[in-house]
């Protein structure tokens, strides 16, 4: 299901490209709460329907499965997105991700024995972009109402 179709892919875009600016989320394996904590998501610009994590063999995702993601960018641009946490055996991959900032979590290096090189498969998409204009502060000041100038800025979609 979606709303406002003529801005979803404008959504979809700027929450890329904010992602990408900004690349930190908060992920949860679904139903477990306690496993919720922020993330460094390795973003492929040419893959638009998985993202990558690296992470420990004692992180709770090493369980696999649902989970759900949630982001906030600037100017107010919030998403929440679902998918599945798969273990990722693409040697080619790994190697394209490893930088300094990930090698700063594992002694080990490349080789560490405790690295858990993860892929989350996309799914459902919530994107809010709650940036309001001149006008719509006017008209909160003024108690009138923007619900529907802020139903412009939403979308959900079944992928990003």
């Amino acid at each position: 299901m979606r709303y406002n179709e003529g801005k979803a892919d404008e959504l979809r875009e700027k929450f890329w490209k904010e992602l990408a600016d900004k690349p930190y989320l908060f992920l949860q394996l679904d139903g477990v709460s306690k496993s919720a904590v922020p993330m460094a998501p390795q973003l492929d610009k040419d893959a638009n329907s998985s993202i990558w994590f690296f992470t420990h063999t004692k992180s709770d995702f090493v369980r696999l499965g649902p989970v759900t993601a949630t982001f906030q960018g600037d100017d107010m641009m919030f998403a929440r997105f679902h998918g599945t946490l798969v273990k990722e055996d693409s040697q080619e991959r790994f190697d394209h991700f490893w930088n300094n900032f990930v090698k700063a979590w594992y002694d080990g290096g490349k080789d560490d024995p405790n690295i858990v090189f993860l892929r989350m498969d996309l799914g459902d998409a919530e994107i809010w972009d709650g940036e309001m204009g001149v006008l719509d502060v006017a008209k909160m000041a003024l108690g009138m109402t923007v619900h529907d100038d802020a139903e412009e800025q939403h979308v959900k979609q079944t992928s990003l």
